[in-house]
C-alpha cells in the first residue's frame, strides 16, 4: 500500500530538512570540489600584473587602454546530475530499521540538494528491468522536491532488475555529458558491465552500492523461510554454522565479482550500509576522490 498524499508530503519535507542540513553543515564545498564544471567561460578583463600568463592578454583591450590587460575566466558550473535509482523489489528489504529503498531515496535527496546548491540541473531515472519513470533535468528546489516525491511514491510495475536497460536509455536521451549517480544494491542486476562501460565513455558514473548486513551474514536462528523479493522463490534455510559459512562465502563471491567489474571500468564506488549513516560514506567518497584528483 502506497503513502497517502499527506504522508508523502510529510516524509518528503522531513527528507528535505535533513538533506539541506547535511549539505550545509557537512558536504559544503566537497561536491563542488570533485565535480568540475564543463569548462571555463570568459568573465572580465583586468590590468596585467607581473607573473600573469601572457597568453591571457586581451590585445584589443590592451590597445584601446594603452596598457596591458588580461582576460579572466570562471568555471562554468552549469552541469547535469542524473539520479538513476534501482526500484526493483529487493529494495524493500531492510533488517536494521530502514529499507534499502528508503536509504536510496534519502541519499538521492542529499545529492540533489548538493547539485542545486551549485546551480546544477537534476534528472531522475527510475529503473527495474526497464525504465519506469523519467524526469528530465531541471534546476531549483521545487524540481528537487518533485524528484524526491517521485521516488517515495513510486510503485514499480516489475519486481526484477536490469540496469543495462536504464543505462542504454540514458545514453539515448542524455545528450550532454553528466554525472550519473547509479543507486542500486546491484543484486540480480543483469549484464550491466557492457552498458556501463559504454556509458562511462560519455558520462561520469558514480555507482552507489546500497547493502544490508543480513545479505552478507545470516544470524544463527535455526530454520528460517526466506523469499527472493525479485523472483518470489521461497526456500527454507538451516542457519547452522555450515549453512552460515556457505551463505557468507557466496555473498563475498558475488560482492567480489561486482567490485571487480566496477574496477575494470575504473569507477569510484560509494558503499552504503543500512545500519550506518550514509553521509559518512558520501564524505569518504568525496575525500578519496579529491585526493585522487590532486595526484592525477
Amino acid at each position: 500500500m502506497g503513502l497517502t498524499t499527506a504522508e508523502l508530503f510529510r516524509k518528503a519535507k522531513k527528507i528535505e530538512i535533513a538533506s539541506r542540513r547535511l549539505v550545509d553543515e557537512q558536504l559544503a564545498g566537497q561536491y563542488q570540489a570533485v565535480f568540475k564544471g564543463r569548462g571555463l567561460v570568459f568573465s572580465d578583463v583586468r590590468p596585467y600584473y607581473a607573473g600573469d600568463d601572457v597568453r591571457a592578454i586581451d590585445w584589443n583591450i590592451t590597445a584601446r587602454m594603452n596598457a596591458p590587460h588580461v582576460k579572466q575566466f570562471v568555471e562554468e558550473r552549469d552541469r547535469t546530475v542524473n539520479l538513476m535509482v534501482d526500484m526493483s523489489a529487493s529494495g524493500y528489504f531492510g533488517s536494521r530499521g530502514s529499507t534499502k529503498r528508503e536509504i536510496a531515496a534519502e541519499l538521492a535527496a542529499v545529492v540533489a540538494f548538493s547539485a542545486i546548491k551549485n546551480n546544477d540541473r537534476v534528472g531522475l531515472y527510475i529503473v527495474t528491468d526497464k525504465v519506469e519513470r523519467y524526469v528530465p533535468p531541471k534546476k531549483g528546489r521545487r524540481h528537487v522536491m518533485r524528484v524526491i516525491g517521485e521516488i517515495l511514491a513510486f510503485e514499480p510495475q516489475s519486481r526484477r532488475t536490469d540496469l543495462a536497460k536504464g543505462l542504454d536509455f540514458l545514453a539515448k536521451v542524455a545528450r550532454r555529458r553528466s554525472v550519473v549517480f547509479l543507486v542500486s544494491d546491484f543484486l540480480g542486476a543483469g549484464d550491466w558491465e557492457r552498458a556501463m562501460r559504454i556509458t562511462a565513455q560519455r558520462h561520469e558514473i558514480v555507482p552507489v552500492v546500497v547493502r544490508d548486513p543480513l545479505e552478507a551474514q545470516l544470524p544463527d536462528v535455526g530454520l528460517v523461510v526466506l523469499e527472493d523479493l525479485e523472483t518470489g522463490q521461497v526456500v527454507e534455510v538451516d542457519t547452522s554454522s555450515h549453512a552460515r559459512r556457505e551463505f557468507a562465502k557466496r555473498a563475498r563471491k558475488a560482492a567480489d565479482e561486482r567490485d571487480q567489474m566496477l574496477r575494470r571500468i575504473n569507477l569510484d564506488i560509494v558503499e552504503v550500509d543500512t545500519n550506518r549513516p550514509y553521509v559518512d560514506a558520501l564524505i569518504a567518497f568525496f575525500k578519496a576522490r579529491a585526493k585522487r584528483m590532486a595526484h592525477a
